[in-house]
């Protein structure tokens, strides 16, 4: 076949090169109907083969590019960096944006198999309200025709990025929102544009350095109040000189999974990387970062060399795994934690992790082409609504408060008491899995307890698979049962921690069905 095209482009150039008149070229300029009006033209003989030589041409190589498997990626960043004086969300009181420290961004990635395409995008943000990811999923599908349930959007847990979700004393800006659902829709429509043939491959690095359970059970004896007058077993960050420790209450996850998406010739576009750490702050006062997931996107950009002009621009973006009960800091050092100038704790973190990366990324082989699938469903699951006497509690506590702004611990949670008794019994959750050839994606829309990412990685048939958290949502913190058990901050009822006690069994049964489901329709 390659040869009958061949000779078929021959020919064409052959009747070209016979038309010796300028009246025969003026023809070939002329619309088809002008043939069949100028039959007596000299040159319509050789028109018309000419004609339907080339429509056949074009017949047989649109049946090549329909039958070929070509692999398409295509990334993009939109910038979300909110505005002065406006607010700073993950804090227990809110926090004025004073400057910006660096840009914070909705990061994307689109694949494309040739009949599925997905997207998975990281927004800036500590969490973002369900409602305006569903607004800006839909503005992108209108624009690219991707289904809403294709798309993965989550935040990646920066302390010091704009205010989306009304938690604690921090409220968003309507503005800000609004804002907010454009430049993620724009995220996403303009990866789909920069969509270009690709290979992709992954692998799995281990960078255990980083990652330290925060929650440590204590000695008998020593009572742990918490803000509902209640006792609880565990203290998070106990302090690296408590006598009173005793150990942790749980694992870590040091896995490092990366996806990397480049060229056929071998230029990078793309990579995503997941990683189960909290944010690591320590910024400025009032200032925005982006965190050390902003900075291992940049320092991404350095190692692989890929801030040339190229096209589509390289795009690096880190997803937070499953780090509700995870931070950077060793509980087991028994000498004080040296204070360090702002930013650069978050850099060695980021600069740590961007080795592993980049030492991963060399082990990587690619497939041309791969097939991609989806999962979703919702769910419904319980809140964990006051009794009326917690709530006569919380009043009289509040009553006793010097001013609008809640001070102490037991203030801020009275208020959160007021705030949730009038939630409703049960709210809406979506659960999400995405399958990238013989890799798997799970996504909740919680700050997911590592426990539970183990497990998932543990039982799923996807090999491998991580987690994504504060996915398509926030619903809080997700402790499993045990650890409610125990207690502790991460428990404690809030906007920011609501769900059932039974939540995670829950939503775990439910994502192992739907990577059954990928599994089955491979």
């Amino acid at each position: 076949m390659k040869n009958t095209i061949e000779s078929l482009k021959t020919q064409q150039v052959y009747f070209r090169k016979s038309l010796g008149s300028e009246r025969c070229k003026s023809e070939m300029s002329r619309p088809v109907s002008a043939f069949y009006i100028n039959l007596k033209s000299g040159c319509v003989l050789l028109c018309i083969p000419i004609i339907l030589l080339s429509s056949f041409l074009i017949n047989v190589q649109d049946g090549f590019a329909q039958s070929a498997k070509i692999f398409r990626a295509g990334a993009a960043t939109s910038n979300i960096t909110p505005k002065i004086g406006t607010s700073i969300n993950g804090n227990m009181k809110d926090v004025m944006v004073k400057q910006i420290h660096d840009e914070t961004h909705a990061r994307c990635i689109v694949l494309d198999d040739g009949k599925t395409k997905l997207a998975m995008l990281t927004v800036d943000l500590c969490m973002i309200y369900r409602e305006e990811l569903d607004a800006a999923k839909r503005r992108a599908h209108e624009l690219t025709g991707i289904p809403v349930e294709n798309m993965m959007m989550s935040a990646i847990h920066t302390h010091s990025g704009g205010t989306a979700c009304s938690v604690f004393q921090s409220d968003p800006d309507p503005e800000y929102l609004k804002f907010l659902r454009e430049r993620i829709a724009d995220a996403v429509v303009r990866a789909n544009n920069n969509l270009v043939p690709a290979r992709i491959g992954w692998a799995v690095g281990n960078e255990p350095n980083q990652v330290f359970n925060r929650r440590w059970k204590m000695k008998p004896g020593k009572p742990l109040m918490n803000p509902f007058g209640g006792i609880d077993q565990v203290k998070m960050n106990p302090g690296v000189a408590n006598p009173d420790r005793l150990e942790p209450s749980g694992p870590t996850d040091p896995e490092l999974p990366i996806i990397s998406i480049q060229t056929p010739e071998g230029r990078p576009i793309a990579m995503l990387a997941n990683y189960s750490l909290h944010y690591v702050g320590g910024t400025g006062p009032g200032e925005i970062s982006a965190d050390y997931f902003g900075m291992f996107a940049e320092r991404m950009k350095d190692l692989l060399e890929s801030d040339n002009k190229g096209f589509p621009p390289f795009v690096a973006m880190l997803s937070n795994g499953t780090s509700g009960n995870i931070n950077n800091i060793n509980w087991f050092a028994n000498e004080p934690i040296p204070a360090t100038p702002p930013y650069e704790k978050m850099r060695q973190v980021a600069n740590v992790i961007a080795a592993e990366a980049y030492k991963t990324y060399q082990t990587i082989r690619y497939q041309d082409w791969i097939s991609l699938s989806s999962a979703q469903t919702e769910i419904n699951l319980g809140v964990r609504l006051p009794k009326k006497e917690e709530i006569e509690r919380a009043k009289g506590i509040i009553a006793k408060a010097s001013g609008p702004v809640m001070n102490t611990m037991e203030e801020i949670y009275a208020r959160e008491t007021m705030l949730i008794k009038d939630f409703p019994k049960q709210v809406p959750l979506i659960i999400q899995a995405f399958r990238i050839g013989d890799l798997a994606i799970a996504a909740m829309p919680c700050e997911i307890f590592v426990e539970i990412g183990l497990d998932i990685k543990a039982k799923s048939p996807f090999k491998p698979t991580f987690t994504t958290s504060l996915a398509n949502g926030y619903n809080g913190y997700l402790p499993t049962p045990e650890h409610h058990k125990l207690g502790g901050y991460e428990t404690w009822r809030a906007r920011s921690s609501y769900l059932e006690v039974d939540a995670s069994t829950k939503i775990s049964s439910v994502l192992f069905d739907l990577l059954g489901k990928l599994k089955e329709g491979k």
